[in-house]
């Protein structure tokens, strides 16, 4: 995300809600710390029952705050509740929203990005392919040096302990 998104201070995201709590008892939950604004806790459009979250706007940010400290982590129906401040809700549609544009309008920079995309995978697909060239030429060169060195065993090489084997036989025979 190009932007970071403002938190609302006054707004609490309350996570992990238990089928049961609807938003008289999370208004009940949270009224000790404050007066409250508002309360909501968005539905599910198919089951039509809440998506486990829910949000407490407080009319006092310091009311926010401390809830938040005592609630984050705080069991709710036997359930473990995640308190945070809100994020401002985003709007639907297009890169800057049905409200601001209609949704091709985004067409361009939709286009920008697919191109993108393409040229990343197109160089990763090159980097990839001189990778295992490198690979390959270094297995040979490897394969190379494996053969030559097969050719010099039978060489007596500048090892002086070779040497010396080589004058002790040497000796023997004659």
């Amino acid at each position: 995300m190009a932007a970071q998104q403002q938190v609302q201070k006054n707004t609490l995201y309350v996570g992990g809600l238990a089928e049961e709590v609807n938003e008289a008892i999370l208004h009940a939950t949270f009224i000790p710390f404050g007066d409250i604004k508002d309360v909501k806790t968005p539905l599910d459009q198919a089951t039509q029952k809440h998506r486990s979250f829910g949000f407490v706007t407080f009319l006092e940010r310091e009311d926010a705050a401390s809830a938040m400290d005592n609630m984050d982590g705080a069991e709710l129906y036997g359930r473990v509740l995640t308190v945070n401040y809100a994020l401002p809700e985003k709007i639907k549609g297009g890169e800057q929203g049905w409200a601001a544009q209609p949704i091709w309008a985004d067409a361009d920079t939709w286009f920008e990005r697919q191109q993108q995309e393409e040229e990343m995978q197109r160089m990763q697909a090159e980097n990839r392919a001189a990778m295992q060239a490198a690979e390959e030429l270094h297995r040979k060169k490897m394969t190379e040096e494996r053969e030559g060195e097969k050719e010099d065993e039978g060489q007596v090489k500048d090892d002086p302990m070779a040497r010396a084997e080589a004058e002790v036989l040497k000796q023997n025979i004659s």
